[in-house]
């Protein structure tokens, strides 16, 4: 298939353009490289500069004929979210519309989309699955859970085809080395463990010690980034298998504190990582953990790299050569 990956120069968006040329697609990736990189580009794709902002820059790219697309292209610190909802309304929702909208009008009615855990909130009970409530605890959560409110509505009125896979913690890097480019002013766990280590930040904060798991610390369920690529590839032949669409979570299963994370990486880089507690963030569920069963069932996903040693062993060997 032919295939536009938008924000398919950032860290996701790569290992996804890798993960679907191996199972032969002809990749184009679309990117205003606000974050990401072009160092991260394959040069056998086709690179589309272009905003999502900017529906004439969208409809150009469309009218190149695609079969379907990957949306990678919304902003995810949920932190900032809480505080500039007015970015996050205008990038994740208005540019995801400009984006749906295009599509329709050039016959592109095959998506993946990058949704989030976030739209749960506060865990009812775990592991969470597909028919957990959504309740997102913070804005960024919000507009994941409107864009596939969007979707599922461009399915029925115009038969738009959606696979929406709600990460839990995207984490590593490609186990062979490339795409390497590292995120711009990360706000996830792992690369701002690196950044301590690496010397980049003279200490890390950890947002909380009192929430009630097993360490008083935060629990997320870490997925490695080549495994959450290799769901998109199987969701798009999913969807274009059997024509129906498909809101599906994607986990590791097991949860990982900040401190077991912390503790782990500084095993590994023999580095001291300096840390200092400081107060919850707004928006920031105790426990996380997925049930990822109805990906084992549809698409046949199992993760392979979501070990805590390779996750920061791949994520360790990206910032030494950076």
């Amino acid at each position: 298939m032919k295939v536009l990956v938008i924000g398919g120069a950032g860290y996701i968006g790569s290992h996804v353009v890798k993960s679907l040329m191996a199972r032969g697609h002809e990749i184009a990736v679309f990117d205003n490289l606000s974050s990401g990189l072009r160092q991260n580009l394959f040069p056998e794709n086709r690179f589309i500069y272009g905003s999502i902002l900017i529906k004439d820059d969208l409809d150009k790219a469309f009218a190149l004929g695609f079969d379907a697309f990957v949306h990678l292209a919304a902003f995810k610190a949920a932190g900032e979210s809480m505080i500039s909802p007015e970015k996050y309304s205008v990038n994740n929702i208005s540019g995801t519309l400009n984006i749906m909208n295009s599509a329709v009008e050039h016959g592109c009615k095959k998506m993946v989309f990058s949704s989030s855990a976030a739209v749960f909130g506060e865990p009812k009970y775990l592991p969470i699955d597909e028919n957990h409530p959504k309740n997102p605890e913070n804005y960024y959560g919000f507009t994941k859970l409107k864009i596939e409110e969007f979707m599922a509505w461009y399915d029925r009125l115009k038969d738009l085809k959606f696979a929406a896979l709600r990460y839990f913690n995207a984490a590593g890097y490609d186990v062979d080395g490339f795409p390497c480019g590292l995120e711009q002013n990360p706000a996830n766990l792992l690369p701002v463990i690196m950044e301590t280590a690496c010397g980049k930040r003279e200490k890390m904060k950890i947002f909380g010690s009192d929430y009630e798991t097993r360490d008083g610390t935060c629990i997320r369920d870490y997925v490695h980034v080549s495994d959450l690529a290799e769901a998109h590839a199987l969701a798009l032949e999913y969807i274009s298998k059997n024509n129906e669409s498909l809101p599906v979570n994607l986990g590791s299963e097991k949860g990982v504190s900040v401190k077991e994370m912390l503790e782990s990486a500084r095993k590994i880089t023999g580095k001291p990582i300096p840390a200092d507690f400081v107060e919850r963030r707004a928006g920031d569920p105790a426990n996380l953990v997925a049930s990822s069963a109805l990906a084992r069932e549809k698409l046949g996903w199992t993760p392979k790299f979501s070990d805590v040693e390779t996750l920061i062993k791949s994520t360790w060997n990206a910032y030494q050569k950076s």
